[in-house]
């Protein structure tokens, strides 16, 4: 497969491990192992510690442990351990899904602006890709109408993601079901990334349930990354059709085999305690989200956004003549924070901010963009 680069990886890694001031990252704020061990209960921690010592490090289960299939299986309804694949994070499950299900010539929706991964590799493929745009003009919302107009009889797989990346565009319960039956109609299935999910916002739309849970057409891609702040244990899923779950178990033999066993006893532990974790997710994003709005809000008119409506991430417009590259290397090099271009995501003038940093983090970091933006205003 010949694939071309990922622009917005290609740039976080010039930058990420030399910035002070984060606000470009698109999870939350990591938890410890510490963390993860103080939301057991006091009597129960010495135990859950010796657990995790005593594990031997050898191979994992292949597909993941059946605990951890079992636990992830019972956030969707009608699903069983079976349907269920442990991957090496969400972008593993995606990229196995895409070389299953698709072929050379097979046409594909996917949205855009979107994480790259989501139509650069059905097109390194040699699909047919058509793009959803979720457009500045409407406010950043999916228009399913739009969407109806691209499907065709030849349409095999729709690629959905919402919360959306990076816009904080949200499918409603309502246009999920249609979009559902809009691919049923011709055949298609659908793939949602909802990386996002647990992540709602104060004031923000309602979640659409996982699209897993809609029918056998429906396939949801998960993480522990971006909810629960534990990217790296690199532990994502898919919840699946069983025999689409086989077939990728069997292509990821190919890939990284099994995730770690460790990875997926903290991710077990992690799951136990989801609820905890949400709360305290909660009390970021709340305050991260009052600090950019009031920040945005004294900007003197040189910034506007539309506040994501789930998840962590919006597109910033700025109202300077400057490429958003060439911004956010600045911003990155001279003032060390980082604001993702734009230009990544296909739509210039803009910067991509995420809500979920450490508060005194997001904060200092907009302060220094903002020192950034008043020194260009002149």
């Amino acid at each position: 497969m010949k694939i071309e680069p990922f622009a917005l990886e290609r740039w976080l890694t010039r930058h990420e491990l030399h910035v002070r001031y984060d606000i470009a990252e698109s999870g939350i704020l990591p938890l410890t192992v510490n963390d993860l061990l103080g939301l057991v209960p006091p009597e129960e921690r010495a135990d859950a510690l010796d657990r995790l010592l005593s594990l031997p490090l050898g191979y994992n289960e292949a597909a993941g442990t059946h605990a951890l299939r079992s636990a992830l299986a019972a956030t969707y309804a009608h699903c069983d351990p079976d349907n269920i694949l442990v991957t090496t994070g969400a972008i593993e499950a995606n990229f196995l899904l895409f070389n299953v299900l698709l072929d050379a010539g097979d046409h594909v929706i996917a949205p855009y602006p979107a994480y790259q991964q989501l139509y650069s590799v059905p097109r390194a493929i040699g699909c047919d890709v058509s793009q959803w745009r979720i457009r500045p003009e409407n406010g950043f919302r999916y228009d399913v109408d739009e969407l109806a107009q691209l499907i065709t009889p030849k349409t095999k797989l729709i690629v959905l993601n919402t919360p959306h990346n990076p816009t904080g565009a949200m499918i409603p319960p309502d246009d999920l079901r249609r979009i559902y039956d809009l691919a049923d109609g011709v055949g298609a299935f659908i793939l949602c990334d909802e990386a996002y999910r647990w992540l709602a916002v104060p004031g923000g739309d309602e979640f659409a349930p996982p699209v897993f849970d809609l029918g056998e057409r429906g396939i949801s891609v998960g993480t522990l990354s971006k909810p629960c702040g534990l990217p790296g244990l690199r532990v994502g899923w898919l919840a699946a059709p069983k025999e689409i779950a086989a077939r990728c178990w069997s292509m990821r033999d190919y890939v990284s085999l099994s995730p770690g066993k460790l990875n997926d006893a903290l991710a077990l532990l992690a799951l136990a305690h989801r609820e905890q974790i949400v709360a305290r997710n909660s009390a970021i994003i709340a305050a991260n989200l009052e600090a950019a709005q009031a920040w945005i809000d004294d900007s003197s008119g040189m910034l506007s956004w539309q506040p994501p409506r789930g998840g962590l991430l919006a597109l910033l417009h700025y109202n300077l003549d400057l490429p958003s590259l060439t911004l956010a290397d600045k911003l990155a090099q001279e003032y060390s924070v980082m604001l993702a271009p734009g230009s990544a995501f296909g739509y210039e003038q803009y910067l991509r901010i995420g809500i979920g940093q450490r508060p005194e983090i997001f904060q200092a970091g907009l302060d220094a963009a903002g020192a950034c933006f008043a020194a260009l205003q002149g």
